[in-house]
C-alpha cells in the first residue's frame, strides 16, 4: 500500500482545480501518494485537461451528479493508501501540509480524523471545526444567540468560535474540505452515509469515528488555503442542503425526547428566519441580500413541511 490516496471531488470547478493540483504535486514530497479525481459530470473542459496536463492522475467519471459522499465514495473504493484524504477542490496546499499530516496520525494511532488549519484567501484563519448538535445547540442556533454572544462558551458551543486555531486538540468534527481519514476507520465504518448529499456528511462520519473508540483531531501544523466565500454567499442550495443533512442527521442519531425536541427546534430556526430576514432587508444597506435570503428561506420552509422521509 502507499501512505496516502488524496481524493477530489469536481464539479465544473477547473478553475480552482488546477492551482489545487498543481499546489499538491508541488508541496508534497517524502511521500508515497496518489490522486484520484472523480469528476461529476463536468461540461467545463475538466476530463481534457486532466488528461493533457496532469496524466498521473486517476480519474473517475460519474454521468451525473452523485453528490459530495456518494462522489468521494467512489474514490475511496479505489483508493490504495493507509490514509485517505478527502480534499475540496477550492484549496491549494501550504508548505507540505500533506506529509506532515500523515507523520502526525502516525504518531497518534487513536486519531481516526484529522482536520487542519484553513485560510481564506485574504490569510484570515477560517473556523473548521464545531461541536456536535445537542438540543442546547439547535436552540443558540435557532435563536441567534450563538451570534449575540459569539465568543461565549456557552452559546457559541456548537460554532466553537473561541477555539484557539494554534493549539493541537480533539473535537468532535471537522470541515470537510481538508478531511485526512485513517484506513483501519474506512475499513470498520466504510464511506460516507450518500443520504448526505451535501453537507453534514463529515459531521455524522465523525459521530461515527468517536462511537467507534477513535479521536477527530484538530491539527494546525498543517495548513492550507480554502477558497470559500463564507456565510455571505448564502443562496438556495446551501440554505436547502445545510438545513436537510442537519435533520437527516438528527433523525438518523437521535431518538425519543431529544429527537423530538431537536427536529422542533429546527423548524422553529427555519420560521423564525423568514421574518427575521424580511425585517432586515426592509431596513438595512444590505437589503436586497436579506431579501433573497428571506424567499431561499420561505422556499425551504415549505419544503420542510411537505418533507416526510427524512
Amino acid at each position: 500500500m502507499i501512505d496516502l490516496s488524496i481524493i477530489i471531488v469536481n464539479t465544473n470547478e477547473r478553475h480552482v482545480l488546477v492551482p489545487c493540483l498543481r499546489s499538491v504535486l508541488g508541496e508534497t514530497r517524502d511521500i508515497s501518494y496518489e490522486i484520484i479525481v472523480v469528476d461529476n459530470a463536468s461540461t467545463d473542459g475538466t476530463s481534457e485537461m486532466l488528461a493533457v496536463d496532469f496524466p498521473s492522475v486517476r480519474v473517475i467519471r460519474n454521468s451525473s451528479n452523485l453528490g459530495f459522499a456518494a462522489s468521494n465514495n467512489r474514490g475511496i473504493q479505489i483508493a490504495q493508501g493507509n490514509f485517505v484524504l478527502l480534499l475540496n477542490p477550492d484549496t491549494e496546499v501550504l508548505d507540505g501540509g500533506l506529509q506532515k499530516t500523515v507523520a502526525f496520525m502516525a504518531a497518534h494511532p487513536k486519531a481516526g480524523v484529522v482536520g487542519c488549519k484553513l485560510f481564506y484567501a485574504d490569510g484570515k484563519v477560517q473556523h473548521s471545526v464545531r461541536s456536535f448538535p445537542t438540543p442546547w445547540n439547535v436552540f443558540c442556533e435557532a435563536s441567534f444567540l450563538y451570534l449575540v454572544f459569539p465568543k461565549s462558551r456557552l452559546f457559541g458551543k456548537y460554532h466553537m468560535t473561541w477555539f484557539d486555531y494554534s493549539t493541537t486538540e480533539e473535537v468532535d468534527w471537522v470541515s470537510g474540505a481538508y478531511f485526512m481519514i485513517r484506513r483501519e476507520v474506512i475499513d470498520r465504518l466504510g464511506g460516507l452515509d450518500e443520504r448526505f448529499f451535501l453537507y453534514s456528511e463529515e459531521l455524522e462520519y465523525c459521530y461515527r469515528t468517536w462511537q467507534l473508540g477513535y479521536s477527530v483531531m484538530f491539527y494546525p501544523g498543517a495548513q492550507i488555503v480554502h477558497h470559500w466565500g463564507g456565510p455571505r454567499t448564502k443562496n438556495k442550495r446551501l440554505i436547502f442542503w445545510g438545513h436537510h443533512s442537519q435533520v437527516l442527521f438528527i433523525r438518523k442519531h437521535f431518538h425519543g425526547l431529544r429527537l423530538y425536541s431537536m427536529l422542533a427546534l429546527k423548524y422553529v430556526e427555519v420560521a423564525i428566519r423568514v421574518p427575521v430576514y424580511a425585517v432586515a432587508g426592509l431596513l438595512t444597506m444590505n437589503g436586497r441580500y436579506f431579501l433573497k435570503t428571506n424567499a431561499y428561506f420561505l422556499t425551504f420552509w415549505k419544503l420542510l413541511l411537505n418533507r416526510k422521509d427524512w
